[in-house]
């Protein structure tokens, strides 16, 4: 997400949008993180599910800027390929952990 962002601001994209990617993209990490060291089940699945929110957003604002132009079509596509990914797996991680609660 990082590279993504500078990869846009070097490339004269809005900034704003970019502001937005990075925002999303790098809470999803720090959600995780924070999930790791939960305290609780309870906890660990209510970070698991802010960053499968944070997932489905990214995947938002990636189809946002591949259709306005800001990002080249098979970057985008890839990229959109790998947000879907993430979102799968994260929606799996909090799938198995409710039903094993």
């Amino acid at each position: 997400m990082v590279r993504l962002y500078k990869h846009l601001l070097a490339n004269g994209q809005p900034r704003s949008l970019a502001d937005q990617l990075l925002r999303s993209g790098t809470s999803i990490g720090a959600n995780l993180e924070e999930a790791t060291g939960g305290i609780s089940k309870r906890d660990f699945i209510a970070k698991c599910s802010i960053a499968y929110k944070e997932a489905r957003e990214i995947h938002y604002w990636l189809r946002l800027l591949k259709q306005t132009d800001c990002l080249e079509p098979r970057l985008a596509d890839s990229l959109l390929m790998e947000a879907e990914e993430l979102r799968r797996m994260l929606s799996a991680i909090v799938r198995t952990a409710r039903d094993n609660s």
